[in-house]
């Protein structure tokens, strides 16, 4: 299995870059990002590579419909976007990128709440600090470049973080981990860049949980 990662952790925002930015240049030509598809986990990692671009190159962004934000946490990168969209159910026009993670950043005072409608496990409990998630995708990937064995991840969580108090944030983690050295991987489907069908997270749509 992978390493579930709720997305309350802080995660810096290169060290995933060099996998993802790999994924994406052997990526066949895909359409629109679908931005709430990728918070709400119904995608994969080939799919999220398409964002890792935007990371290192702010006019990327501008050119999908996001405007950079200033920084108001050191772990993410923000942005508004032009076009709001809609995320289980809510309203979303601020998001924001950590590592491998994409988020919606919501107004909810209250994460609890969209926690247990998404049926999610709760990781950390505090007064000022709440965060749950569930691992939504762990599946025996092979590499189609290397020929490396890897297990993909896409963890749902939501969260909130003292940076943005009264929001919640909704996030998606997808990561690609080695295996646990001794444990051998089951029969691996190849990582090709080219989407497969999308994860389907048996949740239903009213609110989406954040990352934080």
């Amino acid at each position: 299995m992978g390493r579930p990662r709720f997305p309350g952790t802080p995660v810096r925002l290169t060290p995933l870059l060099p996998l993802l930015l790999a994924f994406a240049g052997t990526a066949r030509a895909q359409g629109p990002i679908d931005l709430a598809a990728l918070i709400e986990c119904r995608q994969s990692v080939s799919e999220f590579a398409a964002l890792a671009p935007i990371v290192n190159d702010p006019l990327k962004a501008v050119a999908l419909g996001w405007r950079p934000l200033p920084q108001g946490n050191l772990f993410m990168a923000e942005y508004m976007l032009n076009t709001p969209i809609r995320v289980f159910g809510h309203q979303v026009d601020h998001v924001a990128m950590a590592g491998g993670t994409v988020l919606a950043i919501l107004d909810l005072p209250e994460p609890r709440d969209l926690a247990r409608t998404l049926d999610l496990e709760t990781g950390y409990d505090a007064p000022d600090k709440f965060m749950a998630g569930r691992e939504l995708v762990s599946r025996d990937v092979i590499d189609a470049r290397s020929g490396e064995a890897l297990i993909e991840s896409v963890v749902l969580g939501v969260s909130n973080v003292k940076s943005h108090p009264g929001k919640t944030l909704v996030s998606c983690t997808y990561s690609l981990d080695h295996p646990a050295e001794g444990e051998a991987p089951g029969a691996p489907a190849p990582a090709d860049p080219a989407p497969s069908k999308p994860a389907e997270p048996d949740v239903q749509a009213p609110g989406q949980p954040p990352a934080g």
